[in-house]
Protein backbone atom coordinates (compact mmCIF):
# COMPACT_ATOMS: atom_id res chain seq x y z
CA UNK A 1 0.00 0.00 0.00
CA UNK A 2 1.13 3.00 -0.81
CA UNK A 3 0.28 5.77 1.62
CA UNK A 4 0.51 9.88 0.68
CA UNK A 5 0.52 12.23 3.94
CA UNK A 6 -0.66 15.54 3.34
CA UNK A 7 -0.51 18.36 5.34
CA UNK A 8 -2.66 21.15 4.49
CA UNK A 9 -1.45 24.67 2.83
CA UNK A 10 -1.56 27.45 4.17
CA UNK A 11 -4.17 29.04 5.81
CA UNK A 12 -5.91 32.12 7.48
CA UNK A 13 -4.88 33.38 10.86
CA UNK A 14 -7.56 33.12 13.44
CA UNK A 15 -9.70 36.31 13.68
CA UNK A 16 -10.71 36.84 17.55
CA UNK A 17 -13.54 34.58 18.39
CA UNK A 18 -13.13 32.34 15.33
CA UNK A 19 -13.14 29.02 16.09
CA UNK A 20 -9.43 27.50 14.98
CA UNK A 21 -11.89 24.55 12.83
CA UNK A 22 -13.20 26.82 10.50
CA UNK A 23 -10.09 28.22 9.60
CA UNK A 24 -9.91 28.26 5.83
CA UNK A 25 -6.81 27.61 3.06
CA UNK A 26 -5.97 31.01 1.52
CA UNK A 27 -5.71 32.14 -1.75
CA UNK A 28 -1.77 31.36 -1.78
CA UNK A 29 -2.22 28.32 0.19
CA UNK A 30 -4.55 26.87 -2.62
CA UNK A 31 -1.88 28.00 -4.83
CA UNK A 32 1.48 26.14 -3.99
CA UNK A 33 -1.36 23.19 -2.90
CA UNK A 34 -2.08 23.02 -6.76
CA UNK A 35 1.56 22.92 -7.86
CA UNK A 36 2.37 20.64 -5.33
CA UNK A 37 -0.82 18.50 -6.23
CA UNK A 38 0.11 18.58 -10.37
CA UNK A 39 3.86 17.33 -9.35
CA UNK A 40 2.11 14.64 -7.20
CA UNK A 41 -0.34 13.87 -10.38
CA UNK A 42 2.90 13.60 -12.22
CA UNK A 43 4.56 11.00 -10.20
CA UNK A 44 1.23 8.74 -10.55
CA UNK A 45 -0.45 9.67 -7.10
CA UNK A 46 -3.92 8.35 -7.59
CA UNK A 47 -5.37 7.83 -4.54
CA UNK A 48 -8.35 4.70 -4.06
CA UNK A 49 -9.34 6.40 -0.52
CA UNK A 50 -9.21 9.70 0.96
CA UNK A 51 -9.30 10.67 4.51
CA UNK A 52 -9.15 13.91 6.34
CA UNK A 53 -9.52 15.71 9.47
CA UNK A 54 -13.06 18.11 9.91
CA UNK A 55 -10.94 20.80 10.21
CA UNK A 56 -12.50 23.26 7.17
CA UNK A 57 -8.77 23.63 5.98
CA UNK A 58 -7.61 20.03 5.55
CA UNK A 59 -11.28 19.14 4.15
CA UNK A 60 -10.41 22.18 1.75
CA UNK A 61 -7.33 20.51 0.75
CA UNK A 62 -8.34 17.05 0.51
CA UNK A 63 -11.47 18.22 -1.86
CA UNK A 64 -8.28 20.43 -3.96
CA UNK A 65 -6.46 16.63 -4.47
CA UNK A 66 -9.44 15.28 -5.51
CA UNK A 67 -10.30 17.97 -8.16
CA UNK A 68 -6.49 18.09 -8.87
CA UNK A 69 -5.46 14.20 -9.10
CA UNK A 70 -9.75 13.55 -10.77
CA UNK A 71 -10.47 10.96 -8.16
CA UNK A 72 -14.10 10.10 -8.30
CA UNK A 73 -14.13 8.75 -4.65
CA UNK A 74 -15.31 10.64 -1.75
CA UNK A 75 -13.35 12.27 0.66
CA UNK A 76 -13.84 10.48 4.09
CA UNK A 77 -13.92 12.83 7.51
CA UNK A 78 -12.46 11.20 10.46
CA UNK A 79 -11.34 12.12 13.98
CA UNK A 80 -8.20 10.02 13.95
CA UNK A 81 -6.65 13.02 11.94
CA UNK A 82 -7.20 15.73 14.21
CA UNK A 83 -4.06 17.17 15.12
CA UNK A 84 -4.07 15.69 18.88
CA UNK A 85 -4.32 12.26 17.91
CA UNK A 86 -1.93 9.46 18.19
CA UNK A 87 0.03 7.73 15.31
CA UNK A 88 -1.85 4.31 16.30
CA UNK A 89 -4.95 5.66 16.01
CA UNK A 90 -4.25 6.88 12.08
CA UNK A 91 -2.66 3.57 11.80
CA UNK A 92 -5.57 1.36 12.76
CA UNK A 93 -8.03 3.74 10.60
CA UNK A 94 -5.84 2.89 7.48
CA UNK A 95 -5.74 -0.88 8.16
CA UNK A 96 -9.66 -0.96 7.70
CA UNK A 97 -8.75 0.22 4.29
CA UNK A 98 -6.92 -3.06 3.23
CA UNK A 99 -8.11 -3.41 -0.27
CA UNK A 100 -6.77 -0.05 -1.61
CA UNK A 101 -3.52 0.55 -3.65
CA UNK A 102 -3.29 4.32 -2.39
CA UNK A 103 -4.27 5.86 0.75
CA UNK A 104 -4.14 9.60 1.02
CA UNK A 105 -4.67 11.72 4.33
CA UNK A 106 -4.82 15.23 4.94
CA UNK A 107 -4.71 16.73 7.99
CA UNK A 108 -2.27 18.68 10.25
CA UNK A 109 0.73 18.87 12.45
CA UNK A 110 2.43 18.35 15.32
CA UNK A 111 0.51 14.62 14.35
CA UNK A 112 2.21 14.44 10.36
CA UNK A 113 5.54 14.53 11.20
CA UNK A 114 4.57 11.80 13.71
CA UNK A 115 2.79 9.87 11.71
CA UNK A 116 5.36 9.52 9.21
CA UNK A 117 8.39 8.56 11.45
CA UNK A 118 5.54 5.93 12.96
CA UNK A 119 4.81 4.41 9.53
CA UNK A 120 8.61 3.71 9.01
CA UNK A 121 8.63 1.82 11.85
CA UNK A 122 11.19 4.58 13.43
CA UNK A 123 9.10 6.73 16.14
CA UNK A 124 12.07 8.77 16.87
CA UNK A 125 13.45 9.67 13.77
CA UNK A 126 12.31 13.57 12.60
CA UNK A 127 10.91 13.96 9.48
CA UNK A 128 9.78 17.56 9.30
CA UNK A 129 5.88 18.45 7.26
CA UNK A 130 5.38 22.07 6.17
CA UNK A 131 2.65 23.30 4.94
CA UNK A 132 1.34 21.47 1.98
CA UNK A 133 4.16 19.32 2.03
CA UNK A 134 2.93 15.74 0.81
CA UNK A 135 5.26 12.32 1.60
CA UNK A 136 4.79 8.57 0.54
CA UNK A 137 5.35 5.56 2.62
CA UNK A 138 4.99 2.74 1.36
CA UNK A 139 3.83 -0.38 3.60
CA UNK A 140 4.04 -4.11 2.26
CA UNK A 141 2.08 -5.58 5.73
CA UNK A 142 -1.02 -4.35 7.74
CA UNK A 143 -0.14 -6.17 10.42
CA UNK A 144 -0.13 -4.22 13.96
CA UNK A 145 2.89 -2.11 13.66
CA UNK A 146 4.03 -0.81 10.43
CA UNK A 147 7.77 -0.97 8.82
CA UNK A 148 6.90 1.10 6.15
CA UNK A 149 9.85 2.77 3.81
CA UNK A 150 9.61 6.35 3.33
CA UNK A 151 9.66 6.39 -0.62
CA UNK A 152 9.75 10.59 -1.43
CA UNK A 153 8.89 13.84 0.57
CA UNK A 154 7.71 16.53 -1.84
CA UNK A 155 7.60 20.08 -0.07
CA UNK A 156 6.02 23.59 -1.70
CA UNK A 157 9.56 24.62 -2.45
CA UNK A 158 10.71 21.46 -4.54
CA UNK A 159 7.50 21.65 -6.50
CA UNK A 160 8.37 25.24 -7.43
CA UNK A 161 5.24 26.72 -5.68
Amino acid sequence: MQIYIFRHGIAETARPGQDDASRRLTPEGKEKLRRILEAARGAGVRPDVILSSHLKRAVETAALAQEILKIATSIMKTESLLPAESPEKVWEEIRQHREAKQVLLAGHEPQFSSLVSYLMGAPNARVEMKKGAMARVDIDSLGPRPAGVLVWLLTAKLAGA
